[in-house]
């Protein structure tokens, strides 16, 4: 990128990563993307799916190439001591969502200014509420595929504490399919002197937090994948005080359908049972308050995108990472085109601190020593994140566009 671009985009990150914004309240976050996009050319669509933004940019005839970034945070109260460190008490961009449509936003102004070298239709799809794994269906049923070209591909990219100038790319299931649960536990509250008279629901939840972690362990095979995590127990307003409820979030990941049915139903089964144990007068309530499908990466689509990655960072540095266990809703953009996907990982993290490390076991130890995505000290280092993720996209959209 020319120096100038360089520093405008690096402008717009830490203006994003200053003022992040929840699920679906993305309107500032929106509204600069949406100015950007007139300003490079692009047709405007807005809003989509209550704050997403799409961009279309047709250039002759030819393929559809479809570019996502996210754009929600988290709420995390940052503590990375950044001098462009959110302004938001208690929100955060701790997912890189900012970097994501920093990325996008240059790739869009890259592939605006060099409408010679490749024939086509590029949309930019700027996606709200990820987080929450709602905004890629909101924007779906929103008719976002009515209102924009059908794309031929699917593209986008994940910042992760990888070395800066490296990309991990994987054929197949890439990023594992996200079940998030509330369960509601019923005991019957009263003072904490006599806990004979209550059914005590912290003792309950308690019991059920450490059977769930069962599951994993003994249910499912060795040579399958699954994440079960609680991620909150809310329960008592008061030391002396049994309260009559008590709340459990949890995370489920999986890559196999089968295998996510069997954790959902041990779950299920687990909670209940627990309820029973305990003498509870009300059965527990489950909820499902999120869900995406694993990103299922096309094979054939990720080896043809594989080379137009290696022109930007090396065919060396295009790399396997693995499954992740981490998870996505960019699939379900995917799934309502008929398109292909090819969903990449762009390193973020510092180089300076892999020196040293060549095999791939010393490489994960660095990778598990470094603050990952959703921790209030996530930073991705500016350079070379940007400029490569910029190249990254773009290069990948003209290999789809020549």
């Amino acid at each position: 990128m020319a120096t100038e671009s360089a520093e405008r985009l690096r402008g717009v990150y830490r203006d994003l990563h200053a003022h992040p914004e929840l699920s679906f309240q993305e309107h500032r976050t929106a509204g600069i993307a949406a100015a950007w996009l007139r300003e490079s050319g692009f047709e405007v669509i807005e809003p989509v799916g209550t704050t997403g933004v799409a961009g279309l940019l047709r250039n002759g005839p030819g393929p559809t190439v479809l570019l996502r970034a996210d754009m929600d945070a988290l709420p995390v109260r940052e503590a990375t001591g950044l001098p462009y460190a959110s302004t938001v008490d208690g929100v955060m961009h701790a997912c890189g969502h900012d970097m994501h449509v920093t990325c996008l936003l240059g790739a869009a102004a890259a592939l605006a200014g060099s409408r010679a070298d490749w024939s086509g239709t590029v949309t930019v799809v700027l996606q709200p509420a990820e987080e929450l794994a709602q905004g890629a269906a909101a924007m779906v049923a929103d008719g976002l595929f009515e209102r924009i070209p059908r794309p031929d591909v699917v593209l986008g990219q994940h910042v992760a504490p990888l070395p800066a100038g490296t990309i991990g790319l994987r054929p197949g299931p890439a990023f594992a399919a996200t079940d998030s649960l509330r369960v509601t536990l019923y005991g019957s509250g009263g003072h904490g002197s006599r806990p004979e008279t209550t059914v005590d629901p912290v003792v309950m939840a308690a019991a059920t937090v450490l059977r769930l972690q069962g599951i994993v362990a003994r249910e499912v095979s060795g040579n399958d994948t699954a994440v079960v995590t609680v991620g909150a127990l809310n329960a008592g307003t008061k030391n002396n005080i049994i309260p009559d409820d008590a709340e459990l979030l949890l995370s489920v990941r999986t890559f196999d359908t089968e295998v996510r049915g069997r954790v959902l139903a041990a779950i299920e089964r687990i909670v209940r049972a627990e309820a029973q144990a305990s003498g509870a007068r009300q059965q527990p309530r489950i909820e499902q308050t999120e869900s995406a499908p694993a990103v299922l990466n096309d094979p054939a689509a990720a080896e043809r995108t594989r080379a137009a990655l290696a022109a930007v960072v090396g065919a060396g540095r295009v790399v396997d990472p693995g499954p992740v266990t981490g998870s996505e809703d960019v699939g379900v953009l995917a799934a309502a085109a008929g398109a292909p996907l090819v969903f990449w990982l762009l390193g973020g993290a510092d180089p300076a601190a892999f020196e040293g490390a060549s095999s791939p076991s010393e490489l994960a130890r660095v990778v598990a020593g470094l603050p990952s995505n959703h921790s209030p000290r996530y930073a991705p280092v500016e350079e070379p994140t940007i400029s490569v993720g910029v190249a990254a996209l773009a290069s990948a959209a003209r290999h789809w566009l020549d």
